[in-house]
């Protein structure tokens, strides 16, 4: 298990974990209902087949998992069954059913369908780092890692987070590092980024597999336009896109970060994932705070 994308948000570090363990029993996932649309919970990292140990701690990384059911009645489906329902309607009345009827036959097909739809299954885990006061999401959608978010809270009671704040507007930082200005220690450019032009509506490049040191994308920096999105390479540990928005996406740990893994100890399942938590765990410390100190990311303490 290796995270793909990072959405971090800042926490003050005065906020109390320490009960965890104890309150995550209470908030676990549990089947969606018959009639329930949907049903979120806190799962296992190792898997809900684990039913004692629901999260996972190394040191001051802590590892958490929601999980959720939601049921899939796709809506041309119940709308088709709604309309043979009212032509039905029509030829043994010789009356067309008004808005507020069509609104009861359409509750009436979803009671009868939810017991037997399809449900699916998802899993988002959290990597929170209790000393650098961050959480990150595995995700690069806002709405999924703000809905994890707000299942810590609803754990702790409390959890004042907040999106990343910088101090220094990400574009221009993108856009200085592609035009060849000093780029932190460690950090490389990769082969991938996307530039747009500043105006609303204005022209979008994307390149791939693209030396983006050279000069059709200096032409593009003279012409006005934006790095928005950065492919980046972090020593030799880890590959990603960086966006302006300050999410991690199509991150990949390399050969430099799994070589580590081979000094691990022990056998099994559980061992092979507490190993790789402490090796991401750690890798994502490091980026965490390059990108801190490079786009002067506000302290939730502050």
């Amino acid at each position: 298990m290796f995270f793909k994308n990072l959405t971090f948000f800042r926490f003050p570090t005065a906020v109390d974990f320490s009960e965890v363990d104890t309150l995550l029993p209470h908030a676990l996932l549990r089947d969606v209902g018959p009639l329930e649309m949907h049903s979120r919970g806190f799962v296992s990292p190792y898997g809900r087949e684990e039913k004692e140990q629901f999260s996972q701690r190394q040191g001051d990384a802590l590892w958490l998992a929601v999980g959720a059911q939601e049921k899939i009645l796709p809506a041309v489906v119940v709308n088709d069954l709604v309309a043979r329902k009212v032509e039905e309607i029509e030829e043994k009345e010789a009356r067309r059913p008004g808005g507020r009827e069509r609104k009861r036959i359409k509750d009436d097909l979803l009671h009868e369908l939810m017991p037997r739809a399809f449900v699916k299954a998802s899993r988002t885990d959290a990597l929170i780092d209790l000393q650098h006061g961050y959480i990150a999401v595995d995700t690069s959608s806002r709405k999924t890692a703000e809905n994890v978010v707000s299942d810590v809270r609803g754990l702790l009671g409390s959890f004042p987070a907040m999106p990343l704040n910088a101090e220094i507007a990400p574009r221009s930082i993108l856009t200085s590092w592609i035009a060849g200005e000093p780029m932190p220690a460690g950090l490389e450019l990769g082969e991938e980024c996307e530039l747009k032009d500043p105006m609303d509506g204005g022209a979008v490049i994307k390149c791939q597999k693209q030396e983006l040191r050279c000069a059709e994308i200096d032409k593009h920096l003279d012409a006005g336009k934006q790095v928005t999105k950065l492919a980046l390479t972090f020593e030799d540990n880890l590959s990603f896109v960086l966006g302006d928005d300050l999410i991690v996406r199509k991150l990949k740990f390399l050969d430099g970060a799994l070589d580590q893994l081979e000094d691990s100890e022990g056998e099994g399942r559980r061992v092979e994932l507490e190993a790789r938590f402490a090796l991401q765990s750690g890798e994502i410390r490091r980026l965490f705070q390059i990108l801190e100190e490079a786009f002067k990311l506000s302290r939730a303490d502050a």
